[in-house]
């Protein structure tokens, strides 16, 4: 029978240590709040009360941190593009469910999301991240296209616009969304998808 290890604690001398979990999301927190390209090891370390070297006991730098992080939002997003009600079904009832479960991720991960929708590709982590989300764009854009396809959203409107506006929607809630007062997340996953899958699906004559 083997033991679980204990995770890594660092830091100073009466000061709280840290794992790697709770080192990212001070770290998160920090990127979010000065930015990238703002926030050196020194900063990271002032933040942590710890040394440098304690940070560096855990990742090679910043780099890897924000990779670590916008790794994070990414995979979360893209396992939900995997789970069943997302694969199987008519393509509007997939749509609607990836929507959904797009704004709980964002709920439940809500600064690594921020971090994500923030980046702008001025570093190779960066844009590696912006290549995937590409990705995840597609494969939003490929449900709507097949939802038009099978005649389930209105005609008037181009496949395109409607994948840029439902996740325009989604994204947005970053920028005012609190966790203490916006409400459940299966209250704002039900008011986004009332109140863009009913203006979009194709109504029967």
């Amino acid at each position: 029978m083997t033991t679980a290890r204990a995770p890594r604690r660092t830091g100073l001398p009466g000061r709280p240590g840290y794992d790697l979990d709770s080192l990212l999301a001070v770290a998160v927190k920090v990127f979010n709040d000065k930015g990238y390209d703002g926030t050196s090891m020194e900063v990271l370390a002032k933040r942590l009360g710890i040394t440098k070297s304690a940070i560096y006991h855990h990742v090679s730098g910043k780099s890897e941190l924000l990779e670590l992080a916008l790794s994070r939002a990414l995979n979360a997003l893209f396992a939900v593009t995997t789970e069943e009600q997302a694969t199987a079904g008519r393509y509007i009832d997939r749509l609607e469910y990836l929507v959904r479960r797009s704004v709980e991720i964002l709920v439940a991960e809500l600064p690594y999301v921020t971090l994500l929708l923030r980046v702008r590709g001025n570093t190779d982590v960066e844009r590696r991240a912006l290549a995937r989300r590409r990705e995840f764009d597609a494969f939003v854009s490929a449900l709507v296209v097949a939802a038009a396809e099978e005649g389930d959203l209105r005609a008037d409107i181009d496949p395109a616009l409607v994948s840029r506006l439902l996740f325009g929607t989604v994204n947005s809630l970053i920028e005012w969304y609190k966790p203490r007062t916006g409400g459940s997340a299966q209250a704002l996953a039900d008011a986004v998808v009332a109140l863009t899958f009913d203006g979009l699906k194709r109504q029967p004559k």
